[in-house]
């Protein structure tokens, strides 16, 4: 069982570590996420209260804060998202409070101690051998502010330290606190060399403390964290927007009375009111009225759909125009809203692997500092004899080090990167599907639904010897009552030619069509005045039979007709010969041909495809573009998808693939390469499961989807190379994340060890805490480029 945990006091990678650690050694915990970004952790344990308590009390130990999120792994409401970006809010708050009085005493402690060595003008009870003790203790009456409201680096760094697991908050709180004693030491040198009247040892003295090194230390990592956590802020924007979708309340319908509630008040059954202009509140069915709906905050559809009764609406969507009442099916965390946003919010909490390594880092790096800022004091003291210099060097190593940059440059760019996916259609469940997806070398589709429409329509209809119309009249009359998929698109075909009418009945009964029906078509559908209705066709079929194998005979106002395949005519004696060219060349298109006969001659073929969509050929065209091998696998014939592949640009077909059968194939082409499989039926879903990545397109089943890594919300193809294209663009975030934290790392803990001052580089400490507040932004600004990423296609 997953649950989720608010984990408090985490400042760095360290921290993130040491919490996994202690985690994983609980009793019963079988698995452990935790992400700094988001101050949680995700833990897959037996879900017993007794382990939940161990769990907490083990964090506790450590030196941190854990408490179950209520609701356990619920985090799609956008109340509980919003209690936790609310939250932040206040943190950050709380910063900017911090930073300006730490600033406001900082700026003039740094005045008065750098003053006198820069040719400042500084007040005259400041100068002076007489007035040493003044200039000392003002120092650290201004000192002490900024220790004050920044004490939770002291809190939290030494609580760690004691806990032996150091963290960020560890080095500083070490770097401020050797800076202030050795000041206070100083202070005390004074005082002793003036009560002896040394005047020369207490000048010396008051030269020689380090209070401007431990304000300038807590101010600027305290700026750093400002503008890390306004930053941080920034990479959740998409979640935000997408929470901000969510309607607010809703209007319930009691009896003739309308009451408006928050929609958390909402339950399934409860029936709704929506008006032009409202957003709808939940998923629901209609079943009264009739609108347009806009659904291209889900869908991606900017061409506003019309329901009415018994039509399905999705919440967050918006009533155009008309008024509908609605019945409550999917309300709170189980509507398609609140499952995008969980989708997001749990593909944020992963893990990617190229994570680990700087986990593995991250365990023994606050460790491994401390010991270099020992070994450079003592070396320094050794060699030198300077104590000062010793404890400069010491200090600098301690505040330059920046486990922080470790910590965030993973998690900073999956966030944005996932965020931006979202913003997109495009729902990337975990941030192991975002890395693997950007190494992919094949791509494999499935045709019906994916590549293709996944309905068949009519795209030629050849009449031999009469009207193109007539023999639309009579296909439809024959095909009316037949379930097969074909059927249905002739039937369409037919009205769509206007050779036939739909009605809209103005009585009840069989007699409606032949008294007061009034003929009627649909938008954009031109109907002849003289056509039939289709009650008053079906009155003329006098009978009906499927031949299995074959096709359809009727008998429509006593002519015996047929229609099915070139076997069906053989048997019945009719002979195809002057329309077999005609059948070949359609066939080799990848169509299924219909032959239409009656009076004992073929009248008509008509030829029946599942069309490839608008956008595959474009999609499929820029993954080669991208280097990838592309790869269509289906159960059809393969003279039918060889017909489609050549249409989209395939540069491979597998066909007569049964679904257990593509799943072997996904694995064998795994040998090759890391695999993309894009479907949307239940039949794909093993393949879906057995690829490295498994895309499933919006409009496919709930199966498909669940067993996918990446779902399409818009069912538009090209939504396929924008996520590879996405998956690359963040991992390319990722390693230059990476890549700065470890040689910043590297290159400035030498520097301020003092390893090069024989070249001229040395770092005094609030130079160096300056350095490690600049390491921890760059890191967070460069993920938040991502928000900047464009689709090509």
């Amino acid at each position: 069982m997953k649950k989720k945990f608010t984990v408090t006091g985490m400042t760095c990678a360290a921290c993130s570590a040491r919490v996994t650690k202690v985690t994983s050694a609980v009793a019963g915990v079988d698995d452990v996420v935790v992400n700094l970004l988001k101050n949680s952790m995700e833990v897959d344990y037996d879900g017993a209260p007794e382990t939940t308590e161990a769990i907490c009390a083990a964090v506790k130990k450590a030196g941190y804060g854990a408490s179950l999120v209520e609701g356990g792994t619920d985090q799609a409401s956008p109340v509980q998202a919003n209690k936790t970006t609310q939250a932040a809010q206040e943190e950050t708050k709380r910063m900017r409070t911090r930073l300006i009085i730490s600033i406001v005493f900082c700026v003039p402690l740094f005045y008065l101690s750098m003053g006198h060595m820069l040719n400042w003008p500084l007040p005259s009870v400041f100068l002076g051998h007489a007035n040493m003790m003044t200039f000392a203790l003002t120092q650290f009456l201004l000192l002490l502010p900024i220790v004050f409201v920044n004490f939770k680096f002291f809190r939290v760094g030494f609580t760690s330290l004691v806990h032996g697991s150091p963290n960020m908050d560890s080095l500083v709180a070490l770097g401020a606190t050797a800076s202030t004693v050795y000041g206070v030491a100083a202070m005390y040198r004074v005082g002793l060399a003036l009560g002896a009247g040394d005047l020369d040892g207490a000048h010396m003295a008051a030269m020689d403390m380090y209070f401007e090194s431990a304000g300038m230390i807590l101010t600027l990592i305290t700026l750093g964290k400002f503008f890390e956590a306004r930053a941080k802020g920034r990479t959740t924007d998409s979640l935000s927007k997408l929470m901000d979708l969510s309607p607010k309340r809703a209007v319930v319908l009691e009896g003739e009375h309308e009451k408006e509630v928050p929609v958390e008040q909402v339950k399934p059954g409860d029936l709704l009111l929506v008006k032009a202009g409202e957003r709808v509140p939940v998923d629901g069915v209609v079943v009264k009225g009739s609108a347009a709906i806009d659904q291209s905050v889900i869908t991606g559809e900017s061409v506003p759909v019309e329901v009415g009764p018994g039509s399905a609406v999705t919440g967050a969507t918006t009533s155009m125009n008309g008024w509908f009442t609605m019945r409550a099916e999917r309300v709170g965390a189980d509507t398609t809203l609140a499952g995008i946003i969980r989708l997001v919010d749990e593909a944020t909490s992963s893990k990617a692997p190229i994570e680990r390594l700087a986990d593995r880092i991250s365990a023994v790096f606050v460790p491994a500092v401390i010991a270099i800022a020992l070994v450079t004091f003592v070396l320094w003291w050794a060699i030198t004899g300077d104590f000062a210099a010793a404890v400069n060097h010491g200090i600098s190593v301690l505040v330059i080090s920046c486990p922080c940059a470790l910590g965030l440059a993973t998690p900073t760019a999956i966030m944005v990167g996932t965020g931006r996916g979202a913003t997109e259609g495009i729902l990337i469940k975990s941030a192991e599907a975002l890395e693997t997806a950007q190494s992919a070398r094949t791509i494999v589709f499935d045709k019906t639904g994916t590549i293709t429409n996944g309905s068949p329509c009519v795209t030629d209809v050849v009449p031999f010897g009469v009207e193109k119309e007539q023999l639309a009249f009579f296909a439809y009359a024959i095909e009316k009552r037949s379930e097969h998929p074909l059927a249905k698109a002739i039937v369409d075909y037919a009205f769509d030619l206007g050779v036939v009418c739909k009605e809209e009945a103005a009585g009840s009964g069989s007699d409606a069509s032949a008294s007061g029906a009034t003929n009627t078509q649909e938008e954009g559908q031109a109907c002849d005045e003289a056509a039939p209705t289709a009650a008053q066709v079906e009155e003329s079929i006098w009978s009906f039979e499927q031949i299995p194998g074959g096709g359809i005979k009727a008998e429509i106002e006593g002519i015996v007709c047929f229609a099915g395949n070139a076997r069906l005519m053989a048997d019945q004696g009719i002979s195809v010969a002057d329309c077999a060219d005609t059948a070949a060349r359609l066939s080799s298109e990848g169509k299924t041909v219909l032959y239409f006969a009656w009076g004992d001659e073929v009248r008509g073929l008509v030829a029946v495809a599942d069309l490839p969509k608008e956008t595959s050929a474009k999609a499929i065209a820029e993954l080669g573009s991208m280097g990838l091998k592309t790869v269509m696998l289906t159960g059809d014939d393969e003279r039918t998808a060889k017909a489609i592949a050549d249409q989209v640009g395939i540069d491979e077909v597998v066909a007569g693939v049964l679904p257990q059968g593509k799943e072997e194939i996904i694995r064998k082409l795994s040998d090759e390469g890391k695999v993309v499989m894009v479907g949307d039926g239940i039949n794909d879903a093993p393949a879906l499961a057995r690829a490295d990545v498994g895309i499933a397109v919006g409009a496919g089943t709930d199966i498909a989807i669940d067993a996918a890594d990446i779902v399409l919300m818009h069912n538009d193809l090209c939504d396929v190379p924008a996520a590879l294209d996405l998956s690359r663009a963040t991992l390319r975030n990722i390693k230059q994340n990476l890549f700065w934290a470890l040689l910043y790392n590297v290159v400035c803990i030498p520097i301020a060890a003092g390893a090069f001052i024989w070249a001229g580089l040395s770092l005094n400490p609030w130079i160096a805490a300056a350095c490690m507040s600049f390491s921890s932004v760059c890191v967070v600004t460069n993920a938040l480029r991502l928000r900047g990423w464009k689709r090509k296609v």
